[in-house]
Formats: structure tokens, sequence, C-alpha cells
């Protein structure tokens, strides 16, 4: 039997103030208040390249384009007076980007496979290995390869900073590959196998295909993580293998006017457009942090 709602109690009546799912009040505004002081040194890069003073005076007197018209006028017609162009230095990124991503996904997908198929002597410190770089400081790091680099009978060029941008990717490569790996049965391959596919068959034309997401994810954090690395670059660069990042910091060494905040808007929308593409081919379905 039924009881009537008037009939109960009028404390079982009220209901709580906030659902389940929904944030309260107070949760809603201490996350508002996080991500708009996580977002406020961008916001203030944006505000101060549309700066129409000659200074980095804060907050700007007034607002105009002439920086982003200096920062054309640098990257086509650049100044005899500076060292590098900041077209070499994009370039030189790209080209590092690039080939630490290949690099990496191509050293991470085998790996990720063997550390969530089998079991083998050593493989938690293997893992440990493979994450160290997440701990390790940035400058210990630079350092460290600056001095083994230095000993090398040969001159690396552009191969340093590739190297050393592959051993800060593996960690976020490794991880997404190895999330994407866990998550299919060992039942897709022996399938496959029954089917009269060959291992090798099965791994290239089931396993792979499956780990897409991860993969994905993979390729794209490394390629931000490459594009946008500064500390183990500064102590690994050349005259000639200037990236990006160095290369802003060394004008603004060398001549602090808002230009440069004007070349960063440009990289921050680089970032956000993959990471735009990142939410568009795979979701949250392939990422692991």
């Amino acid at each position: 039997m039924s009881t009537p709602v008037n009939s109960l109690p009028a404390r079982a009546r009220i209901l709580p103030a906030t659902m389940p799912g929904r944030l309260g009040r107070p949760a809603a505004l201490l996350a508002a208040i996080v991500l708009f002081l996580a977002a406020l040194p961008i916001l203030t890069m944006i505000l101060m390249s549309f700066s129409a003073s000659d200074t980095l005076e804060f907050p700007p007197p007034g607002y105009s384009l002439q920086w982003y018209r200096a920062a054309w006028h640098s990257f086509v017609s650049p100044d005899a007076s500076d060292v590098l162009s900041m077209g070499t230095a994009l370039t030189t990124s790209l080209i590092v980007a690039v080939s630490t991503m290949i690099i990496a996904t191509l050293v991470s997908v085998p790996a990720a496979y063997a550390l969530s198929r089998y079991r083998f002597r050593g493989k938690s410190a293997v893992e440990q290995l493979v994450a160290l770089p997440l701990v390790y400081p940035l400058v210990m790091l630079g350092l460290s390869l600056l001095l083994v680099f230095n000993v090398l009978p040969v001159e690396l060029g552009v191969f340093r900073l590739i190297i050393a941008h592959v051993i800060l990717a593996l960690p976020f490569t490794v991880k997404n590959c190895a999330a994407s790996a866990a998550s299919i049965g060992p039942e897709f391959e022996e399938a496959a196998c029954v089917m009269g596919a060959s291992p090798r068959r099965a791994m290239f034309d089931v396993v792979l295909p499956l780990m897409r997401p991860g993969i994905l994810a993979g390729m794209l954090f490394a390629f931000i993580i490459s594009f946008n690395e500064f500390t183990v670059t500064f102590f690994l660069y050349g005259i000639n293998t200037m990236t990006l990042p160095v290369w802003l910091y060394s004008r603004t060494v060398s001549s602090l006017d808002p230009t440069v905040f004007s070349f960063a808007v440009f990289i921050v929308a680089i970032d956000f457009a993959l990471i735009w593409l990142l939410e568009k081919l795979i979701g949250d379905e392939g990422v692991a942090l």
C-alpha cells in the first residue's frame, strides 16, 4: 500500500539544495576562480599584444594593432641585426616537433603493446624509467644531455634537440598508447588468428586500428610538448638550431617591447588549434595523462 506524499514527514519531503550531478554555488564559485586564475596569464598576454604603448606598461593606456603589424613585418622582412629570423626559428621548431612526434610514436606503440600484453622481469622498472622525465628536473636534464653530447666525436646539430624532445615526449606517447592497448583484449587477436590471419596481420589489421585514439592523442601531445619546449632546448640549441621559444626569449632580452606578446599569441593559437583537433578526432577516448 503506497503512502500519500502529504502524509510523509516534512523532513522527508525536503529535497537537498544540490542534486547529484549539479554544482552547488560554493563549488561553482571556486571552480570559476580557479579557471580564471588559470586563464589569467593568457588573457594578460592577449591584452598586452594590443597595447598602444611602446613599453610593457600594464594595464595598457590604449589599444591598437601596431605590434601585430610589427610582428608581421619582422616575419616577412627580418631585421639585419637579428642573429636569426623568426621564420627560420619557426621552421626549426616545426622540423623538430614533427620529427619528435614521428619518432616518439614509432617507439611508443610497440613499447606500449609489450607493457600491456606481456609480463617480464623488470617490467615495473621499465615503466618507472619511461615516466622519469615527468619528475626529473628539466634544468638538470638539459645540463646532463649537454655534457653527453659534448663528449661525442660528432656534432649532432638539430638531432640534439630531437633526441631531447623525444625523451620528454615519451611518457605521454607511451601512456596514451598503453591506455588504448589495455582496453583491447587478447580475444581480438585470437579471433583474427582463428580466421586465418597471421600474428603480424592481426597486429596491423586489428590491434593498430583499435589503438588509433591513443596513438593520435600521443602524437599530438608529442608535437605540442616539443613545439613549446624551452628549458632543455636552451642548453642544447645552437645559432643555426634556435627554436621559436628560444627565439622569443632572445627577442625579449634584446628588445623588450610588446611584439613578443603578438608572437606568443600566435603560438598559443597553434596550441589551441591542436587541442581542438584532438577533441574533434577522438574526444576523451584516447587521452591519458
